[in-house]
């Protein structure tokens, strides 16, 4: 009886072993191929509203305008009605589409952040695509002589660097210059609910910021083309022919998830609502997570090993060549902090600060060599400031009087309470 038990106790402690291995073994492969995954709780400490109707949705009141028109779209993958393309949705009611335009990220939104799109022709619809994101970032005058009127349905995430509100500036320059209308179908602004960050100088002008207006606008992307109209702000102070189609159930109080992802490396909620505080990494030598699983959700460098969490980015989809690409950075993991914490601060230079005073301490160059960092801030004193060693609070408050009078501007264009 006891060799039995000796040998039972022997088969289950090899069996452990084997098992221990084996998984090991399979991590480890897996660390080779693909970065690690993690399965997240649903966090439920937040009241999140269904997405606000969009203006795509509100078919009876545009499509209207439409009939009898030659129709140019400005569109990507998350330009949908009810789970349906909006070129689909629109040819379906015989309203004649004769060309797309594709923004950064591609028609289908699977382009690489930065990635020159080719013109090409859409395997569903032959129509022809006409890139606004490669050598031209502005439709020609030879396609919009086609044209009656530009459709715009893009989803915005309300920041100032977020490229879609420039594709939007060069759509309307083009119509205004052409004698054309623009219709933009709105849709919600999941980081609508504050304003933050210091306004864009002149000098910084670049398409990741064409307008003085801080990071975060507070605005649609239809209140945003209301301003770029208003403000004189196309070229020779010209007015686009435009027009609103509005979210008829949204506020700029709420707080929502988008049905679709707007872009590949802005997969979830946490990266919308991260995007607007991580996204100044992209001036920096450290990653904001891009080529994993979890972009715009975590920090890293592969020289910072002092932190414990690590990530390591591979090439992929929407990622082909990262920052650090197959090395292990090592910062800071946001994927397990509340969401409601993630609201409640807005935007936050808690990391900025941190990871650029952990870098320059140890001599590890901190900025890429570019002014891509200023381009991104808007101005030359975010770095100044960083330098001097200001803390969060004391860089919100630096530029309170700009927002102060950003918000004097910006009532004059919501079109939502």
């Amino acid at each position: 009886m006891c060799r039995l038990f000796n040998f039972l106790l022997l088969v289950l402690l090899l069996a452990g072993c084997s098992g221990s291995q084996t998984a090991q073994s399979a991590l480890d492969a897996n660390a080779q191929i693909s970065p690690p995954q993690q399965q997240l709780a649903v966090d439920r400490s937040v009241q999140i509203t269904p997405y606000p109707t969009p203006g795509a949705e509100d078919l009876e009141v545009y499509l209207p305008m439409l009939a009898g028109k030659s129709i140019g779209l400005v569109v990507n993958k998350a330009s949908q009605v009810d789970g349906k393309h909006l070129v689909d949705v629109l040819m379906s009611n015989e309203v004649n589409v004769t060309a797309i335009f594709a923004p950064e990220h591609g028609f289908r939104g699977d382009a690489d952040a930065g990635e020159h799109i080719d013109s090409q022709r859409d395997m569903k619809t032959n129509l022809p695509i006409y890139s606004l994101y490669g050598k031209t970032k502005k439709p020609s005058s030879d396609v919009l002589s086609q044209l009656d009127v530009i459709v715009f349905d893009l989803q915005d995430v309300g920041v100032r660097f977020y490229t879609y509100l420039s594709t939007l500036h060069y759509v309307m320059e083009a119509a205004a210059e052409q004698g054309k209308q623009v219709i933009i179908l709105d849709r919600p602004n999941p980081n609508g609910y504050y304003i933050a960050g210091p306004v864009l100088d002149k000098e910084l002008t670049s398409f990741v910021g064409l307008h003085p207006v801080p990071i975060v606008t507070g605005m649609t992307i239809g209140e945003y083309g209301l301003m770029i109209n208003g403000q004189g702000w196309l070229a020779n102070g010209i007015k686009c022919n435009l027009k609103v189609i509005k979210c008829p159930t949204y506020t700029h109080q709420m707080t929502f998830e988008l049905p679709v992802s707007p872009s590949p490396n802005l997969p979830n909620h946490r990266a919308v609502l991260l995007y607007p505080s991580l996204c100044l990494f992209e001036g920096t030598t450290v990653s904001v997570g891009r080529g994993t699983d979890a972009p715009f959700q975590q920090i890293g460098h592969p020289q910072l090993d002092q932190y414990t969490e690590s990530f390591r980015p591979v090439s992929g989809y929407g990622s082909k060549s990262p920052k650090h690409q197959d090395q292990y950075c090592y910062g800071k993991n946001f994927q397990s902090l509340p969401l409601q914490e993630i609201i409640d601060q807005r935007l936050d230079f808690t990391s900025l600060i941190e990871f650029h005073q952990a870098l320059s301490q140890n001599g590890i160059q901190f900025y890429n060599k570019n002014n891509f960092f200023e381009k991104l801030a808007g101005t030359s004193t975010l770095r100044e400031a960083l330098g001097s060693g200001l803390s969060n609070k004391d860089l919100q408050l630096s530029w309170s009087e700009q927002l102060s009078q950003f918000k004097s501007i910006r009532q004059l264009y919501l079109l939502y309470p």
